[in-house]
């Protein structure tokens, strides 16, 4: 049987493509909850939205105006998602008015915001009126349903690996679900445990967004939605998407990641060309080699492989500093969106024999398969 996805238009004005327009990135690369049938963004107004990420042509069209998308698209869209994850903690008052027109159109509300859209009164008034929702993705549990550590995580017997980063929005999320993608697709049983809120949007099944929890219950929680997906999937492999950097000294959720599930190992993802904390001038990047030491240090989990954002960096400059990571680091290093993940998946093969029979099993299947068609 075949499931339709709801339509969604996602709002990222003037941020689509940049690190504040992360989620709204997300969305239009992957999305099993949402089909996604425009984007809007005045300052890219007319692009296709794959294009405008400097990626092939996906077909979403990005439009300057909410009053544009309704007139050109065939129906008014079930969502109107907030695609931007800005510092702020609260948005400007001509977006409220854009969500408000959006839900008198009929059209339900997805915010990853810290505001949580379901306790505005005005936007409340106004969901009934219009019979719509609004569901605030990261407003966390009930206190009763929140999970402390116990421990359990002890009792999980196959490869949890976490994929971490030197810094926000440098592709960690990307990274975990173009990998989870490729494992399922060479048959494995892959499962990918969110940490934020772009993640869930896009369909995770486990997880929580774990910076809007009370510090006392973001390990439990990493621990609880890791156990649940053992218990529940009996997978091959479960992926933990990061969140900012064990380094990052404005954040705290690598390390309640690293504690609450007790990686196996680490895929590590660095923008080289980078050179300040993403929304922090003041502060200089690290070295990848830093953070690799820092996690292995805070951690008994081994990096064992590296991934690039090539944000910024010619394909020459790209292959010239996988050549140097591998060179220096003697670790296999690629970029997902353009080369693909089999340097990941050969690294999963070589650090945790197990899997990688059934990798080989797997890719050993397929190509029989080819062969015989």
């Amino acid at each position: 049987m075949t499931f339709l996805r709801a339509t969604a238009l996602v709002f990222c004005e003037d941020q689509f493509g940049l690190v504040d327009g992360k989620t709204a990135a997300g969305l239009v690369r992957a999305s099993e909850r949402y089909d996604i049938v425009g984007v809007i963004d005045r300052a890219c107004a007319g692009q296709d939205a794959g294009k405008a990420l400097g990626e092939a042509p996906n077909g979403i069209p990005i439009f300057a105006s909410l009053n544009e998308a309704i007139s050109q698209l065939s129906n008014v869209p079930s969502y109107y998602i907030y695609g931007k994850a800005p510092l702020e903690t609260y948005i400007p008052n001509h977006e409220r008015l854009l969500i408000l027109e959006a839900m008198a159109k009929g059209m339900n509300i997805v915010s990853g915001l810290h505001e949580f859209f379901s306790e505005d009164p005005e936007f409340l008034q106004m969901a009934i009126r219009h019979n719509v929702r609004i569901q605030d993705v990261r407003k966390p549990p009930s206190l009763k349903d929140l999970h402390v550590y116990t421990g359990a995580i002890s009792r999980v017997n196959i490869p949890v690996v976490a994929v971490l980063g030197t810094d926000c929005a440098c592709g960690k999320m990307t990274t975990a679900v173009e990998l989870n993608k490729t494992l399922q697709a060479l048959g494995l049983k892959s499962v990918l445990v969110a940490t934020g809120q772009t993640s869930l949007m896009q369909g995770a099944n486990y997880g929580v967004s774990i910076d809007a929890l009370v510090s006392q219950f973001v390990i439990g929680e990493i621990e609880h939605a890791v156990v649940e997906a053992f218990d529940q999937e009996h997978p091959d492999i479960i992926l933990v998407e990061g969140q900012s950097a064990v380094s990052h000294p404005a954040f705290m959720g690598s390390m309640g990641i690293l504690k609450g599930c007790l990686p196996n190992g680490v895929i590590l993802q660095h923008p080289p060309a980078r050179r300040s904390r993403c929304d922090f001038p003041m502060l200089p990047m690290p070295q990848v080699e830093t953070e690799l030491r820092l996690i292995e240090a805070t951690s008994t989990a081994k990096v064992i492989a590296i991934a690039l954002s090539h944000e910024a960096m010619t394909k020459a400059e790209v292959e010239q500093t996988i050549a140097d990571y591998e060179q220096r680091l003697k670790l296999p290093t690629t970029d997902v969106l353009t080369d693909g993940c089999g340097q990941l998946v050969q690294a999963l093969g070589d650090n945790f024999p197990l899997l990688g029979q059934k990798i080989q099993q797997s890719s050993l299947a397929k190509q029989v398969t080819m062969e015989l068609i």
